[in-house]
């Protein structure tokens, strides 16, 4: 019991704390948007660097790991066109649904698989993360150019993906991890970086959630709410299971892929003429939704 009160306990209680101080303490939207670009663009691809680069990759599954993710987020790129179609959403809306089916909050993510599994749970939360970012960021450009009606360019979507800074932080990492490591003053200098991302980042996320736009197509919330808690980490099992990924490898990937979606999605959906609206409103009620699915599937997996 007391692993499981220091894994929830301080990642649902910094998010907490997060939608506090912003309503009472740090009002200025600018203090958070500042923070969140520091978060976002140096602090977690340091975390996700140096985590990774610890790593004894040719001890992981990566063949198959990559394969049950991918294939997850494929399925539920599908199902979330369909619940778009169904519910006779536009273009703008569709883009906003596909990330709330399959984007993963990071900070969230590692926060909790650091608490789970300790120092190898980060590492290899990092590893899973990296794959899925790959993979959730090459379908967005794809889905974001082919709603507004333009030429798909490998070569746009490419520079989209790349251009990524967790995805560069991941690949800075399994860089570091086939040489043997990050060399003398890098990795204390990047572990410094990474150990105040979690908590930074994690009361960003509180200072995000707006209870107010939960009026926002409430069918289509709860929707994409159960496809992205409920059935994208059932997938994930399920493939898991019939690639004969297993152990720790195969709980840390549905704990990720079992992620509330990524606050930075409403950044993307304002940025990309997506449906910023509906995007705040499913990142507020996956997260609150998260309070009682997320300990349902660690409970599972032990």
């Amino acid at each position: 019991m007391t692993a499981w009160i220091d894994a929830f306990l301080p990642t649902f209680g910094l998010i907490a704390l997060g939608s506090i101080l912003r309503a009472r303490v740090l009002t200025d939207a600018a203090v958070w948007r500042g923070l969140e670009t520091l978060t976002f663009w140096v602090l977690l691809p340091a975390l996700l660097a140096h985590s990774i680069s610890r790593v004894e990759l040719s001890t992981l599954p990566l063949a198959s790991l990559g394969t049950v993710l991918w294939l997850t987020l494929l399925l539920a790129t599908a199902s979330a066109i369909g619940i778009s179609r169904l519910f006779g959403h536009d273009r703008a809306a569709m883009t906003s649904i596909v990330q709330g089916g399959i984007r993963f909050n990071t900070y969230t993510a590692l926060g909790i698989s650091a608490g789970l599994y300790g120092e190898e749970g980060l590492a290899l939360g990092g590893v899973v993360g990296g794959l899925v970012v790959t993979g959730a960021q090459t379908i967005l450009a794809v889905v974001f150019v082919v709603s507004d009606g333009r030429r798909v360019s490998p070569l746009r979507i490419l520079v989209q993906v790349v251009s990524n800074p967790l995805l560069l932080g991941c690949l800075v990492g399994f860089a570091f991890a086939a040489a043997g490591g990050m060399p003398p003053g890098i990795g204390p200098l990047a572990r410094s970086l990474g150990q105040a991302s979690l908590a930074l980042g994690l009361l960003c996320v509180g200072a995000g959630l707006s209870l107010a736009s939960l009026r926002e197509a409430p069918a289509t919330q709860v929707a994409i709410t159960v496809q992205k808690l409920v059935a994208v980490p059932a997938v994930t099992l399920a493939l898991a299971w019939a690639f004969g990924l297993e152990g720790q490898a195969a709980s840390v990937a549905v704990l990720v892929m079992a992620m509330p979606t990524a606050t930075t999605a409403y950044v993307m959906a304002r940025a990309l003429g997506g449906d910023a609206r509906l995007m705040a409103a499913t990142i507020t009620l996956q997260h609150l939704a998260a309070l009682v699915t997320l300990p349902a599937w660690a409970a599972l997996l032990r």
